[in-house]
């Protein structure tokens, strides 16, 4: 036997729906408060962007069968490998099913940035991400400085450095 849903109980749903993913949308604005994430890495690390405050942080969300996703993780890893003595973390956080899980562990053995599996989140405040891959500079405050998607802005070398090199120059005193 089926039971009809109520329009009260419809409506509530779809209000919990629309301002939960308002929020979680809201949240990755530039110029705004970086949502909290927090996850554990690949090797077993925990990333906690919280905890990377006096950092510049750049979030990558991919997944292994985007092609898009696939070409830029070349310019990510050589910009972190050249800065990330200079206050620099990258995370990689992999939107693909737990069973991908070995071939985002293969893929990621290629790049000296860390990774993580998105459904392993233990906090994620960004949300699902609306398309991929998308990229998220987040400087030394806390703040989103910039967002990167292929249709807009993709994750270049010259994007990057446009980007976060004024960040990783501005030292905070906190």
């Amino acid at each position: 036997m089926r039971r009809a849903l109520s329009f009260p109980s419809l409506t509530a749903g779809a209000i919990t729906l629309v301002i939960g993913c308002h929020l979680a949308l809201a949240a990755t604005n530039v110029g705004q408060p970086a949502p909290p994430l927090t996850a554990p890495e690949l090797d077993g690390s925990r990333f906690d962007l919280g905890a990377l405050r006096g950092k510049v942080v750049v979030v990558n969300f991919w997944a292994t069968w985007c092609g898009p996703c696939r070409e830029e993780m070349p310019a990510l890893d050589a910009f972190y490998r050249q800065h990330r003595g200079e206050g620099l973390d990258v995370i990689g956080v992999s939107t693909d099913r737990p069973r991908d899980h070995d071939d985002v562990v293969k893929i990621m053995h290629a790049f000296a940035y860390p990774a993580a599996m998105l459904r392993d989140a233990k906090v994620n405040g960004f949300g699902a991400p609306e398309a991929l891959p998308v990229t998220f500079v987040i400087d030394r405050a806390g703040i989103v400085r910039a967002k990167f998607r292929p249709d807009q802005m993709a994750v270049t070398q010259k994007n990057l450095d446009d980007a976060v090199l004024p960040l990783l120059a501005h030292k905070t005193a906190d």
